[in-house]
């Protein structure tokens, strides 16, 4: 079974700037080696997340990150969807690394595509609650997980087999504490991601995902 508390580690995000460094790319101007939470990934999290960020990850400075992100999870989802396997690997949204790298590899918000028999296993990871939210749903200290299906004009004969999306993200090594208030944060981040992601794919009705979070308990 492929699970996104797994994948983070499989794929291993990971620190690519060098202290003391810009962050740069070939023909592009330089930028800023650090941001605010409102900044990074190309102002991903701008408004109300920068603060949620902030809370959940106990930090107020990051490392720069471009905005590509979402061109990458929407190539990986499409080509994934396109293999006719079951799952696939997906990439990355946004790795919201702070000043020193401290919250670690499982930082991040990242896309996969999963397998139908994934959301059969009721069995979670110690101290997760399932949610109502999507297909299937659920939060933890650490994070949360939201699974989705996408029908859309831009996946061939998505009306019969549906993209299955499965979401994710992981605050990292972080002390804040474990309150329902914050696993709700942690819900609300990777639902606003989500459903940025599904209205790119131009997923029908928004693959089943309200505009504001349902975060109720199941």
């Amino acid at each position: 079974m492929f699970t996104v508390w797994r994948s983070f580690a499989a794929v291993g995000l990971v620190l690519a700037v060098g202290a003391g460094s810009v962050a740069c790319t070939a023909g592009e101007e330089e930028q800023p080696q650090f941001v605010g939470a409102d900044e990074v990934c190309d102002g991903l999290f701008a408004g109300p997340l920068a603060d949620m960020l902030e809370k959940v990850t106990g930090a107020q400075v990051f490392l720069w990150a471009d905005g590509k992100g979402m061109d990458r999870v929407v190539k990986a989802l499409k080509d994934g969807y396109d293999s006719g396997r079951s799952w696939a690997n997906g990439a990355a949204l946004c790795e919201p690394n702070p000043k020193g790298g401290s919250l670690g590899d499982d930082a991040g918000v990242r896309f996969d595509m999963y397998a139908p028999q994934d959301v059969e296993d009721e069995g979670l990871p110690a101290g997760s609650e399932p949610y109502t939210m999507g297909v299937q749903s659920s939060v933890r200290r650490g994070g949360a997980t939201l699974y989705v299906e996408c029908v859309s004009p831009q996946l061939k004969n998505s009306d019969k087999t549906p993209l299955r999306i499965l979401a994710g993200f992981g605050r990292g090594k972080s002390d804040s504490p474990d309150t329902r208030e914050y696993r709700n944060m942690n819900m609300r981040i990777l639902h606003a991601m989500t459903l940025k992601v599904v209205k790119e794919l131009g997923c029908e009705n928004n693959a089943g995902l309200p505009e504001t979070p349902d975060l109720t308990p199941k």
